[in-house]
């Protein structure tokens, strides 16, 4: 059995590479479906020195979990492996999100030490439909198993869309044989709509959807059901216990839809100012929950980890380091706020989601006149080519 390094985590960032590069069409992608995919390689605002420097655990209280994900294929990034490697001197945990067909990439991993490598996870997005088109099934496999032995943790998990509906023993088949288990299962949005409520990508009714589902046997996919359009009424610690962080930019909010982002790589030794989101969040639902609440946003009770939602034990997927560290809540090396600050806090959020949702009327009643008049369309134009996704 490998070494188990104890590792007690401080924060979770949920990092975003803004490249739109990929080798797949997948039509549940949330790129495709709004319209972002440009196939451009994401331009870094810093060095790889400065986000490095940015990043250490003095300035950050601790070791922390960042989980990296582009907005097309994660590894299409030339500097993402090498920021990987810069997280991991600095003592972090990191989770990189790829869809598994890029051998060359994994590859590098070789050059990697054993003790940074029990301290990577990949999440393997099992795009079933475009592996078998482009005939890399056998290669995602093969990356798949590549990483778990060389050390690292791994997770894969099948968006379920009605594509797949045909395939599905099949689908069940390979990755039993392959990899020792059934994938988790991860619930398909409609994105087109943005962070509003959202409905499941599927003809089914929702019924039979979780039905379908279920028979994964799959614990992500009982989560994020059960938290799918559920408004968070309690006291949230996103901004405090995680947060939102573009590596290209270095732009890090408290969570999706925090209107007031900060450059926390402009000033890499300037102290980071972690505040909670508190009771009133913007959002209509934790859109991430599996991510931050499984981690432990929002104490409510729930004893699930991040960990439990993902790991098959009996195919061993996650290894005993990163079993440990993604097992515990981040309430544990994050002591709650006292009754004084909550308040205080709650006032504060109160007034500043107001003022917000102002600001957010009046721009729909803008774009209500500028449709009026003819000149809306061209003014989206003109913002999506400078759009930066």
């Amino acid at each position: 059995m490998s070494e188990v390094h104890d590792i007690k985590i401080r924060r979770f960032f949920e990092c975003l590479i803004p490249v739109t590069v990929c080798n797949l069409k997948c039509s549940y992608c949330y790129v495709i479906q709004r319209d972002y995919r440009n196939m451009k390689l994401a331009d870094f605002k810093y060095s790889l020195d400065t986000i490095q420097a940015a990043l250490v655990k003095e300035r950050l209280g601790g070791i922390c979990f960042f989980s990296i994900c582009g907005a097309g294929e994660t590894l299409a990034q030339p500097e993402t492996l090498e920021i990987v490697h810069r997280l991991l001197e600095n003592g972090h945990v990191v989770n990189i999100t790829t869809n598994g067909t890029l051998k060359k990439k994994f590859e590098v991993l070789k050059n990697f030490s054993n003790e940074e490598l029990s301290r990577i996870h990949f999440s393997f997005s099992y795009h079933y439909a475009e592996l078998l088109r482009l005939d890399l099934l056998n290669s995602f496999f093969e990356n798949v198993k590549l990483v778990h032995e060389l050390g690292c943790s791994f997770v894969v998990q099948l968006n379920l869309c009605d594509e797949y509906m045909p395939y599905l023993e099949d689908i069940k088949r390979t990755c039993l044989e392959n990899v020792g288990a059934l994938p988790q299962i991860a619930a398909t949005r409609d994105e087109s709509s943005g962070l509003g409520k959202v409905k499941l990508m599927t003809t089914l009714s929702q019924d039979e959807y979780i039905r379908v589902g279920n028979s994964f046997n799959s614990e992500l996919f009982k989560y994020t059901m059960e938290n799918l359009n559920v408004k968070r009424n309690e006291f949230c610690y996103a901004g405090e216990r995680s947060a939102q962080l573009n590596l290209a930019t270095g732009l890090m909010s408290r969570c999706y839809n925090d209107p007031t982002p900060v450059d926390i790589f402009k000033n890499p030794n300037e102290a980071i100012r972690f505040e909670a989101m508190g009771k009133f969040c913007r959002s209509s639902y934790c859109f991430n929950s599996s991510h931050f609440m499984s981690l432990g946003v929002i104490d409510n009770g729930d004893s699930r980890t991040y960990c439990s939602l993902r790991d098959r034990q009996e195919a061993d997927w996650f290894n005993p380091t990163m079993r440990q560290a993604l097992s515990h809540r981040l309430a544990e090396t994050n002591p709650p706020y006292s009754k004084e600050k909550i308040r205080e806090l709650n006032v504060r959020r109160f007034f500043e989601r107001n003022y917000y949702n102002a600001k957010g009327y009046s721009r729909i009643f803008a774009k209500t006149i500028l449709k009026k008049i003819g000149i809306y369309e061209k003014i989206k134009r003109i913002s999506s080519k400078n759009r930066n996704y």
